[in-house]
Protein backbone atom coordinates (compact mmCIF):
# COMPACT_ATOMS: atom_id res chain seq x y z
CA UNK A 1 0.00 0.00 0.00
CA UNK A 2 1.31 3.71 -1.15
CA UNK A 3 0.05 6.97 1.32
CA UNK A 4 0.33 10.35 0.51
CA UNK A 5 0.92 12.87 3.46
CA UNK A 6 1.71 16.56 4.32
CA UNK A 7 2.50 19.06 6.59
CA UNK A 8 -0.04 21.62 7.61
CA UNK A 9 0.37 24.09 5.64
CA UNK A 10 1.83 22.25 2.06
CA UNK A 11 5.25 23.04 2.08
CA UNK A 12 6.78 19.78 2.95
CA UNK A 13 5.13 16.72 1.16
CA UNK A 14 5.50 13.03 1.45
CA UNK A 15 5.12 9.58 -0.60
CA UNK A 16 5.68 6.39 1.27
CA UNK A 17 5.50 3.37 -0.78
CA UNK A 18 4.64 -0.61 0.84
CA UNK A 19 3.23 0.96 4.04
CA UNK A 20 2.07 -1.85 6.21
CA UNK A 21 -1.49 -2.12 7.42
CA UNK A 22 -0.35 -1.65 11.30
CA UNK A 23 0.45 1.56 12.50
CA UNK A 24 1.82 1.96 16.49
CA UNK A 25 1.38 4.24 18.85
CA UNK A 26 4.20 5.91 21.06
CA UNK A 27 3.57 7.20 24.70
CA UNK A 28 7.06 8.08 25.95
CA UNK A 29 7.35 11.47 27.25
CA UNK A 30 9.65 12.96 24.18
CA UNK A 31 7.20 11.84 21.33
CA UNK A 32 3.90 13.35 23.79
CA UNK A 33 5.79 16.84 23.69
CA UNK A 34 6.63 16.83 20.20
CA UNK A 35 3.35 15.91 19.07
CA UNK A 36 0.92 17.44 21.39
CA UNK A 37 0.02 14.15 22.46
CA UNK A 38 0.26 10.18 21.55
CA UNK A 39 2.62 9.78 18.32
CA UNK A 40 1.36 7.32 15.99
CA UNK A 41 2.76 6.48 13.19
CA UNK A 42 3.20 4.17 10.23
CA UNK A 43 7.00 2.54 9.87
CA UNK A 44 8.67 2.49 6.72
CA UNK A 45 12.65 1.85 5.46
CA UNK A 46 14.30 4.93 3.76
CA UNK A 47 13.87 3.53 0.12
CA UNK A 48 10.04 3.52 0.78
CA UNK A 49 10.02 7.12 1.76
CA UNK A 50 10.34 10.11 -0.94
CA UNK A 51 10.00 13.84 0.91
CA UNK A 52 9.67 16.59 -1.48
CA UNK A 53 10.05 20.30 -0.16
CA UNK A 54 13.25 19.71 1.56
CA UNK A 55 14.13 22.98 2.11
CA UNK A 56 11.43 23.70 4.57
CA UNK A 57 12.70 20.44 6.49
CA UNK A 58 14.10 20.87 10.13
CA UNK A 59 15.42 17.75 11.77
CA UNK A 60 16.20 18.13 15.57
CA UNK A 61 18.05 15.25 16.99
CA UNK A 62 16.02 14.00 19.85
CA UNK A 63 18.09 11.09 21.20
CA UNK A 64 21.44 9.23 20.22
CA UNK A 65 19.82 7.50 18.21
CA UNK A 66 16.33 9.22 16.70
CA UNK A 67 15.82 12.45 14.85
CA UNK A 68 12.47 14.02 14.30
CA UNK A 69 12.02 15.76 11.29
CA UNK A 70 9.15 18.78 11.00
CA UNK A 71 8.30 21.96 8.51
CA UNK A 72 10.25 25.25 9.24
CA UNK A 73 7.32 27.01 8.17
CA UNK A 74 4.28 25.51 10.00
CA UNK A 75 6.01 23.43 12.54
CA UNK A 76 4.22 20.27 11.98
CA UNK A 77 6.06 17.00 13.68
CA UNK A 78 6.26 14.91 10.26
CA UNK A 79 8.45 12.11 11.26
CA UNK A 80 10.94 10.17 13.63
CA UNK A 81 13.40 8.80 11.70
CA UNK A 82 16.35 6.19 13.37
CA UNK A 83 19.66 7.76 12.85
CA UNK A 84 21.66 4.88 15.19
CA UNK A 85 23.64 1.72 13.73
CA UNK A 86 21.50 -1.49 12.72
CA UNK A 87 18.44 -3.06 11.04
CA UNK A 88 16.36 -0.24 11.54
CA UNK A 89 18.82 2.18 10.43
CA UNK A 90 17.35 5.01 8.43
CA UNK A 91 13.51 3.59 8.78
CA UNK A 92 10.93 6.32 9.04
CA UNK A 93 8.17 6.82 11.62
CA UNK A 94 5.48 8.73 9.63
CA UNK A 95 3.34 10.54 11.85
CA UNK A 96 -0.58 9.28 11.05
CA UNK A 97 -2.05 12.96 11.30
CA UNK A 98 0.10 13.88 8.26
CA UNK A 99 -1.84 11.02 6.34
CA UNK A 100 -3.97 12.32 3.63
CA UNK A 101 -5.86 8.68 3.34
CA UNK A 102 -5.23 7.20 6.59
CA UNK A 103 -8.15 4.24 5.87
CA UNK A 104 -6.91 0.51 5.59
CA UNK A 105 -4.22 1.31 9.17
CA UNK A 106 -5.06 -0.60 12.06
CA UNK A 107 -3.01 0.38 15.45
CA UNK A 108 -1.47 -2.90 16.33
CA UNK A 109 1.18 -1.76 18.76
CA UNK A 110 1.91 0.38 21.85
CA UNK A 111 5.35 1.29 23.05
CA UNK A 112 6.01 3.18 26.69
CA UNK A 113 2.62 1.85 28.14
CA UNK A 114 4.48 2.64 31.25
CA UNK A 115 4.44 6.42 30.71
CA UNK A 116 0.94 6.50 28.86
CA UNK A 117 -1.22 9.41 31.02
CA UNK A 118 -4.24 8.27 32.84
CA UNK A 119 -6.31 10.79 30.39
CA UNK A 120 -6.44 8.70 27.36
CA UNK A 121 -6.57 5.08 26.39
CA UNK A 122 -7.74 2.82 23.35
CA UNK A 123 -10.05 0.85 22.44
CA UNK A 124 -9.34 -2.67 20.81
CA UNK A 125 -6.15 -5.35 21.85
CA UNK A 126 -2.99 -3.68 20.66
CA UNK A 127 0.38 -5.47 21.13
CA UNK A 128 2.05 -3.48 24.38
CA UNK A 129 5.45 -2.79 25.37
CA UNK A 130 7.21 -1.04 28.46
CA UNK A 131 10.38 1.34 27.78
CA UNK A 132 12.52 -1.38 28.91
CA UNK A 133 11.29 -4.00 26.70
CA UNK A 134 11.49 -1.47 23.61
CA UNK A 135 14.99 -0.81 24.46
CA UNK A 136 15.91 -4.45 24.95
CA UNK A 137 14.68 -5.11 21.78
CA UNK A 138 15.95 -2.41 19.96
CA UNK A 139 19.57 -2.40 22.10
CA UNK A 140 21.25 -3.82 18.92
CA UNK A 141 20.67 -0.39 17.15
CA UNK A 142 22.29 1.27 19.50
CA UNK A 143 19.06 2.56 21.95
CA UNK A 144 19.88 2.45 25.31
CA UNK A 145 18.99 5.83 26.78
CA UNK A 146 15.95 7.95 25.33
Amino acid sequence: MSKTGSCLCGAVSYRIENVPSETGACHCSMCRKWSGGVYMAVSVTAQDAQIEGTENLTVFSSSEWGERGFCKTCGSSLFFRVTAPGPHFGSYHFGLGGIDDPSGLRMSDEIFIDEKPDAYAFAGDTKKMTGAEFFAIYAGDGASTK
